[in-house]
């Protein structure tokens, strides 16, 4: 799991209507604004932030990549993902569910936030 990650948005209260969502469905609180105006959010340890672009271009999404964010158990994942759906997310690639990847059974569900960033709720099912 990574220490910190932070992600651009072009409408910080969009975005914090969706991560607010999402991260109060499997037991967190509501994101606070640090002093340089971002929204950070903290679970399991690590640090999640949102902020309007830096170098005041507009956000996008990175290309191929996924922010997976790890859960206690697929029912989480499950709360996780219709939380996010309902606060303006959108439901991406298969239904939430069991895959076996490589022999790893693991649960995923996947959104994409307002700006498009792609996000993965992953439950190891060991």
């Amino acid at each position: 799991m990574y220490s910190h990650m932070m992600v651009g948005s072009n409408d910080l209260e969009k975005s914090k209507t969706f991560y607010d969502a999402v991260f109060t469905a499997i037991g967190g609180e509501p994101g606070s604004y640090d002093p340089k105006g971002r929204l950070m959010y903290v679970h399991k340890g690590s640090a999640f932030l949102v902020t309007k672009p830096i170098n005041g271009e507009p956000a996008t999404p990175s290309n191929g990549s996924t922010i997976g964010f790890a859960m206690d158990n697929p029912e989480q994942a499950d709360a996780w993902h219709a939380a996010g759906a309902a606060a303006g997310g959108t439901e991406i690639e298969d239904a939430p569910g069991m895959r076996d990847m490589h022999g790893t059974k693991l649960y995923l569900a996947y959104l994409r936030d307002p700006d498009g960033h792609k996000l993965c709720a992953l439950y190891r099912m060991d």
